[in-house]
């Protein structure tokens, strides 16, 4: 949730926050966050080693980024996200300050605190953006929602920490929730 604000911030708004701050700016809002939780640094850590290790061995252009890395979806000024996990194929969105554009596939870990900021907000902003699937981790349900959004009507399916999970952005990437160490 939005904290309460008297103004609609912008992207300098965002990089002059003070280094101790976490914030996401969506649509001119700040949107505080927490620390992470432990089992949500697990569930990053684990991902993060299994799509790391995909991408190294197919090589190509793809790149994998943790949080925190700051992406600019769609070159709006007044948007700007952190991502648990942002995966980018075009190198031409890096930049020195993280993506310009909206990343091929994104994973956020729900936190407890505000399940309706990746379920509402960040899946509205990101299918208008241009993200082509969008995984929604959690870690208290031990649940996977996985939206396709590259696709007209896009389509979600709702897996489990029992599940292989089709990486769908890949011909050839499956990711077993079973033989991650949660």
């Amino acid at each position: 949730m939005a904290l309460p604000q008297k103004q609609s911030y912008a992207a300098e708004d965002y990089w002059n926050l003070p280094e101790d701050v976490r914030a996401e700016l969506i649509d001119g809002q700040f949107y505080y966050q927490a620390a992470p939780s432990r089992m949500h640094q697990t569930i990053l850590s684990e991902l993060h080693a299994a799509i790391h290790a995909y991408l190294k061995s197919k090589g190509g252009s793809c790149r994998i980024y943790p949080a925190p890395f700051a992406v600019n979806l769609d070159g709006n000024d007044k948007d700007w996200v952190e991502p648990d996990i942002s995966v980018v194929c075009d190198p031409n969105k890096l930049t020195d300050r993280g993506c310009s554009g909206a990343p091929d596939w994104i994973i956020e870990i729900i936190s407890p605190n505000d399940p309706g900021h990746d379920l509402i907000y960040k899946l509205n902003l990101y299918a208008r953006t241009g993200v082509r699937e969008y995984w929604v981790v959690d870690p208290r349900n031990h649940n996977i929602l996985v939206y396709y959004l590259e696709q007209k009507d896009f389509g979600v399916k709702a897996y489990t920490f029992q599940d292989k999970i089709k990486v769908n952005i890949y011909e050839d990437f499956w990711i077993d929730f079973q033989e991650l160490d949660l």
